[in-house]
């Protein structure tokens, strides 16, 4: 732990010396987040990131990691081969980064051994936020609000003119799906949105990230009873399987499938994820007495790509697997 302090002392005095040069240049900028207001001076070269949303953000600019922190340790070492190692972002990455551990938990040690001149995390750091800080400008932000997530982090590296293009390209990329959507929006308005991992515990979506957005934009009606529907206080509501013949006026049925309890490399991880749920869904036999299971309008999708990503490219990969199933071809 003295060594430790000794370190995080080291790397503030010279953080400080390259503020204070880098100030005399006038190009200094205070960018706004989630733990207050941090100056970030010149470009920063050596960024840690924490989270994917942070990565996804980052790699949309244009800009390169130095280190990186996953939600779950599914890669123990370093990523000395990020298109096989990070799922959907690793082959943004030009070159070998560094593993700093877990975005709620990185590892300190690491985060000092890569020298980093900028630090990017979420509100789930914000615990650590005065020790990292110490080690390099820290800026914070929030999963729930991309938009301002992007603007942060493009003011931070000097992009915030591409970042404004990404978010005109977004929203355009969201008015071409709806007309493509809107033939079986007409035809099939009606839509259940779960999500689950073996069917075991089972949670009906009415407001989750891009998730649930993306289909409310794209024209659908979120199917749910009428004491979950008027609720404000959450997101996700548990629902036993029983509870599915009730929910049978959907026309549709999306799956939001996960399997984080058994972490494996990423290769084939959309298969992963999904797997057990398909096999789980096809077996039970209220899933299958649904009408929509009958018509063959269910879906399976890794809630990894709309939670976990809910930037412009989680949006883009999300559009993508939802025009891929549900568009006739």
């Amino acid at each position: 732990m003295i060594i430790l302090g000794a370190t995080i002392a080291s790397c503030q005095d010279r953080a400080s010396r390259q503020q204070t040069s880098t100030s005399n240049q006038a190009d200094c900028r205070t960018v706004e987040h989630e733990a207050g207001q941090t100056q970030i001076c010149g470009q920063p070269e050596r960024i840690v990131v924490l989270g994917p949303y942070i990565l996804e953000s980052l790699l949309a600019l244009d800009e390169q990691p130095v280190a990186y922190a996953d939600y779950y340790a599914f890669h123990p070492k370093d990523y000395d081969n990020p298109s096989q190692q990070i799922s959907y972002l690793g082959h943004l990455i030009k070159e070998s980064i560094a593993n700093v551990g877990t975005a709620e938990k990185p590892s300190l040690e690491a985060i000092i051994k890569v020298e980093p001149d900028l630090i990017i995390g979420s509100t789930a750091n914000k615990s650590q936020y005065e020790t990292l800080s110490q080690i390099a400008p820290t800026i914070l932000f929030e999963r729930k609000t991309p938009e301002t997530t992007l603007r942060g982090v493009a003011q931070a590296v000097n992009r915030s003119e591409q970042a404004e293009q990404l978010l005109t390209e977004t929203k355009q990329r969201m008015t071409a799906a709806r007309k493509s959507f809107a033939p079986i929006v007409k035809a099939h308005p009606q839509l259940l949105l779960l999500s689950s991992s073996k069917l075991q515990r089972i949670d009906l979506i009415t407001s989750y990230f891009n998730c649930a957005s993306v289909i409310e934009d794209l024209g659908f009606q979120l199917v749910s009873p009428p004491e979950i529907k008027d609720s404000q206080t959450s997101r996700l509501h548990p629902i036993s399987i029983e509870i599915l013949p009730e929910l049978n006026n959907a026309d549709s049925v999306i799956l939001l499938g996960y399997n984080f309890s058994e972490l494996e490399a990423t290769d084939n991880f959309n298969a992963h994820q999904l797997s057990k749920l398909k096999q789980a869904w096809s077996n039970n036999a209220i899933a299958q007495s649904l009408d929509a299971s009958k018509a063959g309008r269910v879906y399976f999708i890794p809630t990894y790509i709309c939670a976990g990503l809910p930037g412009a490219i989680g949006t883009k990969l999300y559009l993508e697997e939802l025009e891929q199933q549900l568009l006739p071809p």
